[in-house]
């Protein structure tokens, strides 16, 4: 699952709008509306304040040969 996908499943589940979502986590509408599409470059301190609302959290991860 991607992390757009999964963001707008938790949201959805947590019955949030766009709107309250950027509201609890205290991040702007739009990084909510530019993550729950896939864009590719965006701060992952501010990714981390969404995440953490549903006790996620992005981070680094080990890369195996074939991924490299």
């Amino acid at each position: 699952m991607t992390l757009a996908k999964y963001v707008k499943a938790m949201r959805r589940q947590y019955n949030l709008t766009q709107v309250e979502l950027s509201e609890k986590s205290g991040v702007g509408l739009r990084l909510v509306r530019e993550l729950e599409q896939g864009k590719q470059t965006l701060r992952m301190d501010k990714v981390n304040q969404i995440l953490n609302l549903f006790g996620s959290e992005i981070g680094v991860v080990q890369m195996t040969k074939s991924e490299e």
